[in-house]
Protein backbone atom coordinates (compact mmCIF):
# COMPACT_ATOMS: atom_id res chain seq x y z
CA UNK A 1 0.00 0.00 0.00
CA UNK A 2 1.28 3.45 -0.96
CA UNK A 3 1.20 6.03 1.35
CA UNK A 4 -1.51 8.39 -0.41
CA UNK A 5 -3.89 4.71 -0.12
CA UNK A 6 -2.61 4.36 3.64
CA UNK A 7 -3.50 8.12 4.23
CA UNK A 8 -6.92 7.28 2.93
CA UNK A 9 -7.73 3.90 4.81
CA UNK A 10 -6.60 6.16 7.62
CA UNK A 11 -8.82 9.01 7.39
CA UNK A 12 -11.68 7.09 6.44
CA UNK A 13 -11.21 4.35 9.52
CA UNK A 14 -11.14 8.09 11.75
CA UNK A 15 -14.45 9.34 10.08
CA UNK A 16 -16.49 5.97 11.08
CA UNK A 17 -15.06 6.10 14.55
CA UNK A 18 -15.73 10.08 14.61
CA UNK A 19 -19.65 9.00 13.16
CA UNK A 20 -20.33 6.47 15.11
CA UNK A 21 -19.69 8.41 18.13
CA UNK A 22 -21.75 10.99 17.27
CA UNK A 23 -24.94 8.54 16.83
CA UNK A 24 -27.75 8.41 18.54
CA UNK A 25 -26.85 5.74 21.70
CA UNK A 26 -29.21 3.03 21.76
CA UNK A 27 -28.29 2.45 24.71
CA UNK A 28 -30.85 0.22 27.36
CA UNK A 29 -30.73 3.65 29.53
CA UNK A 30 -33.23 5.39 26.57
CA UNK A 31 -34.47 2.22 25.74
CA UNK A 32 -35.39 1.67 29.18
CA UNK A 33 -35.97 4.77 31.41
CA UNK A 34 -36.34 4.80 35.06
CA UNK A 35 -40.50 5.94 35.93
CA UNK A 36 -41.60 5.72 39.24
CA UNK A 37 -45.06 5.95 39.51
CA UNK A 38 -47.65 5.40 42.32
CA UNK A 39 -50.59 3.40 42.33
CA UNK A 40 -54.07 4.24 44.29
CA UNK A 41 -56.44 1.11 45.24
CA UNK A 42 -60.03 1.37 46.21
CA UNK A 43 -59.64 -1.71 48.23
CA UNK A 44 -57.73 -2.78 51.49
CA UNK A 45 -54.47 -4.92 51.37
CA UNK A 46 -56.62 -7.43 53.67
CA UNK A 47 -59.07 -8.39 50.76
CA UNK A 48 -55.56 -9.88 49.06
CA UNK A 49 -57.74 -11.37 46.06
CA UNK A 50 -58.65 -7.80 44.60
CA UNK A 51 -55.77 -5.52 45.86
CA UNK A 52 -53.19 -8.62 45.03
CA UNK A 53 -54.61 -8.05 41.06
CA UNK A 54 -52.97 -4.83 41.26
CA UNK A 55 -49.90 -6.40 42.77
CA UNK A 56 -49.27 -8.99 40.43
CA UNK A 57 -49.79 -6.19 37.49
CA UNK A 58 -47.03 -4.30 39.35
CA UNK A 59 -44.43 -7.26 40.10
CA UNK A 60 -44.72 -8.53 35.96
CA UNK A 61 -43.72 -4.69 35.24
CA UNK A 62 -40.72 -4.20 37.44
CA UNK A 63 -39.53 -7.50 36.63
CA UNK A 64 -40.11 -7.08 32.81
CA UNK A 65 -37.92 -3.86 32.96
CA UNK A 66 -35.46 -5.27 35.05
CA UNK A 67 -36.64 -3.05 37.91
CA UNK A 68 -37.01 0.55 35.71
CA UNK A 69 -40.76 0.95 35.54
CA UNK A 70 -42.02 1.02 39.60
CA UNK A 71 -45.59 1.23 40.29
CA UNK A 72 -45.71 1.71 43.63
CA UNK A 73 -49.34 0.61 44.87
CA UNK A 74 -51.03 2.28 48.01
CA UNK A 75 -54.24 0.59 49.58
CA UNK A 76 -57.75 2.22 50.24
CA UNK A 77 -57.22 5.38 52.24
CA UNK A 78 -53.57 5.34 52.69
CA UNK A 79 -53.30 8.27 49.71
CA UNK A 80 -56.99 8.73 48.41
CA UNK A 81 -60.28 7.54 50.02
CA UNK A 82 -61.59 4.21 47.96
CA UNK A 83 -64.30 5.45 46.17
CA UNK A 84 -62.17 8.47 44.87
CA UNK A 85 -59.68 6.89 43.35
CA UNK A 86 -60.58 7.99 39.81
CA UNK A 87 -60.79 11.47 40.80
CA UNK A 88 -57.15 11.24 41.85
CA UNK A 89 -55.96 9.87 38.28
CA UNK A 90 -58.43 12.20 36.66
CA UNK A 91 -56.40 15.35 38.48
CA UNK A 92 -53.11 14.21 38.49
CA UNK A 93 -52.79 13.88 42.15
CA UNK A 94 -51.51 10.25 41.03
CA UNK A 95 -50.56 8.28 38.31
CA UNK A 96 -52.76 5.89 38.08
CA UNK A 97 -55.30 3.94 40.10
CA UNK A 98 -56.91 -0.15 40.49
CA UNK A 99 -60.23 0.54 40.72
CA UNK A 100 -63.80 -0.33 39.91
CA UNK A 101 -65.20 1.90 37.66
CA UNK A 102 -68.88 1.76 38.59
CA UNK A 103 -68.38 3.30 41.81
CA UNK A 104 -68.16 6.56 39.51
CA UNK A 105 -71.65 5.76 38.07
CA UNK A 106 -72.77 8.63 39.65
CA UNK A 107 -70.83 11.45 37.89
CA UNK A 108 -71.90 9.51 34.37
CA UNK A 109 -73.88 5.88 34.68
CA UNK A 110 -70.93 5.01 30.99
CA UNK A 111 -69.04 4.68 34.05
CA UNK A 112 -70.35 0.99 34.77
CA UNK A 113 -70.67 -0.17 31.57
CA UNK A 114 -66.58 -0.56 32.05
CA UNK A 115 -66.94 -2.82 34.89
CA UNK A 116 -70.45 -4.43 34.80
CA UNK A 117 -74.27 -4.13 34.96
CA UNK A 118 -77.40 -6.25 35.67
CA UNK A 119 -78.03 -8.95 33.71
CA UNK A 120 -75.45 -8.43 30.88
CA UNK A 121 -71.84 -10.54 30.71
CA UNK A 122 -70.54 -13.23 32.72
CA UNK A 123 -66.45 -12.99 33.09
CA UNK A 124 -65.39 -14.76 29.95
CA UNK A 125 -68.09 -12.89 27.88
CA UNK A 126 -66.89 -9.44 29.33
CA UNK A 127 -63.52 -10.88 28.27
CA UNK A 128 -64.31 -11.69 24.87
CA UNK A 129 -66.29 -8.14 24.40
CA UNK A 130 -63.31 -5.80 25.39
CA UNK A 131 -60.60 -7.81 23.61
CA UNK A 132 -62.47 -8.92 20.39
CA UNK A 133 -65.69 -7.34 20.24
CA UNK A 134 -64.60 -3.79 20.49
CA UNK A 135 -65.21 -2.98 23.65
CA UNK A 136 -61.83 -1.47 24.69
CA UNK A 137 -61.81 1.12 22.44
CA UNK A 138 -65.12 1.95 22.83
CA UNK A 139 -64.50 2.19 26.79
CA UNK A 140 -61.08 4.40 25.48
CA UNK A 141 -62.77 7.06 24.01
CA UNK A 142 -65.18 7.39 27.16
CA UNK A 143 -62.70 7.05 29.74
CA UNK A 144 -60.52 9.67 27.04
CA UNK A 145 -63.56 12.30 28.20
CA UNK A 146 -62.28 11.52 32.08
CA UNK A 147 -58.58 12.26 30.92
CA UNK A 148 -57.72 8.27 32.08
CA UNK A 149 -56.88 5.77 29.66
CA UNK A 150 -58.02 2.38 31.17
CA UNK A 151 -56.86 -1.46 31.48
CA UNK A 152 -58.86 -4.23 32.27
CA UNK A 153 -56.80 -6.07 35.80
CA UNK A 154 -59.32 -8.04 37.12
CA UNK A 155 -62.29 -9.85 37.10
CA UNK A 156 -63.83 -12.09 40.40
CA UNK A 157 -66.56 -13.67 38.49
CA UNK A 158 -70.07 -13.89 39.25
CA UNK A 159 -70.73 -12.68 42.56
CA UNK A 160 -73.02 -13.64 45.31
CA UNK A 161 -76.46 -11.46 46.09
CA UNK A 162 -75.28 -10.19 49.31
CA UNK A 163 -75.94 -11.14 53.52
CA UNK A 164 -79.62 -10.36 54.83
CA UNK A 165 -80.86 -9.77 58.10
CA UNK A 166 -83.88 -11.78 57.41
CA UNK A 167 -85.04 -13.53 54.51
CA UNK A 168 -86.00 -12.21 51.15
CA UNK A 169 -88.80 -14.54 49.66
CA UNK A 170 -90.87 -12.12 47.75
CA UNK A 171 -90.56 -8.34 46.07
CA UNK A 172 -92.65 -7.46 48.83
CA UNK A 173 -89.77 -8.15 51.45
CA UNK A 174 -87.61 -5.69 49.83
CA UNK A 175 -89.27 -2.66 50.72
CA UNK A 176 -87.64 -0.65 52.98
CA UNK A 177 -84.35 -2.52 53.01
CA UNK A 178 -81.58 -0.66 53.42
CA UNK A 179 -78.21 -2.29 51.14
CA UNK A 180 -74.72 -1.62 50.59
CA UNK A 181 -75.22 -2.44 47.19
CA UNK A 182 -72.00 -1.16 44.79
CA UNK A 183 -72.09 0.07 41.25
CA UNK A 184 -75.40 1.62 39.03
CA UNK A 185 -77.33 -1.12 40.41
CA UNK A 186 -78.82 0.68 43.21
CA UNK A 187 -80.37 2.56 40.85
CA UNK A 188 -82.10 -0.38 39.49
CA UNK A 189 -83.26 -2.45 42.48
CA UNK A 190 -84.47 1.73 44.37
CA UNK A 191 -87.35 0.79 41.52
CA UNK A 192 -88.42 -2.19 43.73
CA UNK A 193 -88.50 -0.24 47.06
CA UNK A 194 -84.53 -0.95 48.17
CA UNK A 195 -82.63 1.86 49.23
CA UNK A 196 -79.20 1.71 48.41
CA UNK A 197 -75.93 2.74 50.29
CA UNK A 198 -72.38 3.07 48.82
CA UNK A 199 -70.02 2.01 51.64
CA UNK A 200 -66.74 0.96 50.96
CA UNK A 201 -65.40 -2.41 51.73
CA UNK A 202 -63.58 -1.60 55.30
CA UNK A 203 -67.03 0.15 56.36
CA UNK A 204 -69.30 -2.54 55.73
CA UNK A 205 -69.45 -4.71 58.65
CA UNK A 206 -69.69 -1.84 60.95
CA UNK A 207 -72.98 -0.49 59.59
CA UNK A 208 -74.37 -4.05 59.86
CA UNK A 209 -73.36 -4.76 63.25
CA UNK A 210 -74.71 -1.45 64.32
CA UNK A 211 -78.11 -1.81 61.88
CA UNK A 212 -77.22 1.19 60.03
CA UNK A 213 -77.80 -1.09 56.88
CA UNK A 214 -80.27 -4.63 56.40
CA UNK A 215 -77.96 -6.22 54.13
CA UNK A 216 -74.52 -5.91 52.09
CA UNK A 217 -72.87 -7.32 48.62
CA UNK A 218 -69.52 -7.37 47.95
CA UNK A 219 -67.91 -10.08 45.93
CA UNK A 220 -68.16 -14.01 46.82
CA UNK A 221 -67.98 -16.36 49.51
CA UNK A 222 -63.45 -15.84 50.24
CA UNK A 223 -63.79 -11.95 50.63
CA UNK A 224 -67.10 -12.41 52.69
CA UNK A 225 -65.43 -14.67 54.92
CA UNK A 226 -62.69 -12.49 55.35
CA UNK A 227 -65.35 -9.62 56.25
CA UNK A 228 -67.20 -11.65 58.63
CA UNK A 229 -70.42 -10.76 57.38
CA UNK A 230 -72.28 -14.28 58.40
CA UNK A 231 -71.75 -12.54 61.95
CA UNK A 232 -74.45 -10.06 61.63
CA UNK A 233 -76.22 -10.85 58.60
CA UNK A 234 -77.02 -15.11 58.07
CA UNK A 235 -78.86 -14.99 54.98
CA UNK A 236 -76.70 -15.79 52.28
CA UNK A 237 -78.32 -15.15 49.06
CA UNK A 238 -77.50 -15.92 45.36
CA UNK A 239 -76.95 -14.79 42.68
CA UNK A 240 -75.22 -11.55 42.30
CA UNK A 241 -77.24 -10.44 38.60
CA UNK A 242 -75.45 -7.06 38.67
CA UNK A 243 -72.35 -8.38 38.96
CA UNK A 244 -72.24 -11.45 36.36
CA UNK A 245 -68.53 -10.89 35.27
CA UNK A 246 -67.36 -7.77 36.91
CA UNK A 247 -64.14 -6.43 35.33
CA UNK A 248 -61.45 -4.13 37.35
CA UNK A 249 -59.23 -1.60 35.70
CA UNK A 250 -56.23 -0.18 36.14
CA UNK A 251 -56.85 3.37 35.27
CA UNK A 252 -53.82 5.55 33.89
CA UNK A 253 -53.93 9.64 33.57
CA UNK A 254 -53.78 10.25 30.06
CA UNK A 255 -51.37 12.59 29.89
CA UNK A 256 -48.75 10.20 32.03
CA UNK A 257 -49.86 7.02 29.70
CA UNK A 258 -49.08 9.43 26.78
CA UNK A 259 -46.01 9.56 27.93
CA UNK A 260 -44.67 6.23 28.55
CA UNK A 261 -42.12 4.63 25.65
CA UNK A 262 -43.89 2.08 23.76
CA UNK A 263 -42.43 -0.66 25.02
CA UNK A 264 -43.49 -0.04 28.31
CA UNK A 265 -47.35 0.75 27.24
CA UNK A 266 -46.98 -2.97 25.52
CA UNK A 267 -45.37 -4.15 29.17
CA UNK A 268 -48.14 -2.12 31.06
CA UNK A 269 -50.79 -3.62 28.71
CA UNK A 270 -49.46 -7.25 28.91
CA UNK A 271 -49.07 -7.12 32.79
CA UNK A 272 -52.45 -6.01 33.27
CA UNK A 273 -53.94 -8.90 31.07
CA UNK A 274 -52.31 -11.51 32.77
CA UNK A 275 -53.41 -10.00 36.26
CA UNK A 276 -56.77 -10.14 34.56
CA UNK A 277 -57.02 -13.86 34.29
CA UNK A 278 -55.16 -14.60 37.41
CA UNK A 279 -57.25 -12.78 39.31
CA UNK A 280 -60.36 -14.82 37.96
CA UNK A 281 -58.32 -17.97 38.68
CA UNK A 282 -57.34 -17.11 42.15
CA UNK A 283 -61.47 -16.52 43.15
CA UNK A 284 -62.28 -19.84 41.22
CA UNK A 285 -59.53 -21.71 43.18
CA UNK A 286 -60.33 -20.06 46.73
CA UNK A 287 -64.50 -19.58 46.95
CA UNK A 288 -65.53 -23.22 46.68
CA UNK A 289 -63.35 -23.95 50.48
CA UNK A 290 -65.00 -20.64 52.09
CA UNK A 291 -68.41 -21.60 50.73
CA UNK A 292 -68.08 -24.93 52.73
CA UNK A 293 -66.23 -22.68 55.54
CA UNK A 294 -69.18 -20.21 55.99
CA UNK A 295 -72.08 -22.84 55.57
CA UNK A 296 -70.75 -24.98 58.03
CA UNK A 297 -70.51 -21.93 60.57
CA UNK A 298 -74.26 -21.07 59.90
CA UNK A 299 -74.13 -18.97 57.07
CA UNK A 300 -78.12 -19.75 55.24
CA UNK A 301 -77.44 -20.51 51.89
CA UNK A 302 -80.70 -19.31 49.55
CA UNK A 303 -81.10 -18.74 46.14
CA UNK A 304 -82.97 -15.12 44.86
CA UNK A 305 -86.83 -16.01 43.84
CA UNK A 306 -87.91 -16.38 40.12
CA UNK A 307 -90.28 -13.35 40.87
CA UNK A 308 -87.12 -11.41 42.83
CA UNK A 309 -85.00 -12.19 39.69
CA UNK A 310 -87.68 -11.59 37.00
CA UNK A 311 -89.05 -8.13 38.94
CA UNK A 312 -85.14 -7.08 38.55
CA UNK A 313 -84.64 -8.13 34.61
CA UNK A 314 -87.61 -5.60 34.28
CA UNK A 315 -86.74 -3.13 36.63
CA UNK A 316 -82.64 -2.90 35.12
CA UNK A 317 -84.24 -2.22 31.25
CA UNK A 318 -86.71 -0.17 32.46
CA UNK A 319 -83.83 1.55 33.52
CA UNK A 320 -81.13 0.97 30.64
CA UNK A 321 -84.22 2.41 28.46
CA UNK A 322 -84.27 5.68 30.53
CA UNK A 323 -80.40 6.28 30.14
CA UNK A 324 -80.03 6.06 26.77
CA UNK A 325 -82.63 8.39 26.05
CA UNK A 326 -80.16 10.86 27.41
CA UNK A 327 -77.07 9.95 27.15
CA UNK A 328 -75.93 8.86 23.82
CA UNK A 329 -72.28 7.87 25.63
CA UNK A 330 -73.67 5.22 27.07
CA UNK A 331 -76.32 4.25 25.02
CA UNK A 332 -73.25 3.65 21.98
CA UNK A 333 -71.48 1.53 24.13
CA UNK A 334 -74.80 -0.27 25.95
CA UNK A 335 -76.05 -1.03 21.97
CA UNK A 336 -72.51 -2.66 21.73
CA UNK A 337 -72.92 -4.81 24.63
CA UNK A 338 -76.18 -6.22 23.83
CA UNK A 339 -75.51 -7.01 20.67
CA UNK A 340 -72.75 -9.12 21.63
CA UNK A 341 -74.49 -10.60 24.43
CA UNK A 342 -77.03 -11.74 22.14
CA UNK A 343 -74.70 -13.94 20.63
CA UNK A 344 -72.14 -14.84 23.30
CA UNK A 345 -75.44 -16.56 25.09
CA UNK A 346 -76.56 -18.16 22.13
CA UNK A 347 -73.56 -19.81 22.35
CA UNK A 348 -72.95 -20.71 25.44
CA UNK A 349 -75.92 -22.46 26.01
CA UNK A 350 -75.00 -25.03 23.48
CA UNK A 351 -71.65 -26.46 24.72
CA UNK A 352 -70.41 -25.41 27.66
CA UNK A 353 -73.55 -25.15 29.28
CA UNK A 354 -74.52 -28.48 28.74
CA UNK A 355 -71.37 -29.87 29.81
CA UNK A 356 -71.47 -27.83 32.87
CA UNK A 357 -74.83 -29.00 33.78
CA UNK A 358 -74.26 -32.92 32.89
CA UNK A 359 -71.23 -32.55 35.37
CA UNK A 360 -73.02 -30.79 37.98
CA UNK A 361 -75.98 -33.05 37.48
CA UNK A 362 -73.01 -35.95 38.30
CA UNK A 363 -72.11 -34.15 41.16
CA UNK A 364 -75.55 -33.96 42.55
CA UNK A 365 -75.61 -37.64 42.45
CA UNK A 366 -72.19 -38.43 44.09
CA UNK A 367 -70.36 -39.51 40.87
CA UNK A 368 -67.50 -37.10 40.81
Amino acid sequence: MNRRAAIKSTLVAASGLAAAATLPRPSIAQAAPKISWRMTSSFPKALDTIFGAATTMANYVREATDGNFEIQLFASSELVPGLQAADAVTAGTVEACHTACYYYWGKDPTWALATAVPFMFNARQMNAWMYHGGGNDLLAEFFATQNCYGLACGNTGAQMGGWFRKEINTVADLQGVKMRIGGFTGKIVEKLGVIPQQIAAGEIYQALEKGAIDAAEWVGPYDDDKLGFAKVAPYYYYPGFWDGGPTLHSLVNLAKWNDLPKSYQSILRAACEAANGNMLANYDQKNPTALRRLVAGGAQLRPFSQEILSACFEAANATYAEINASNAGFKKIFDSQTVFRNDAYLWAQVSEYTFDTFMMTQQRRGKL
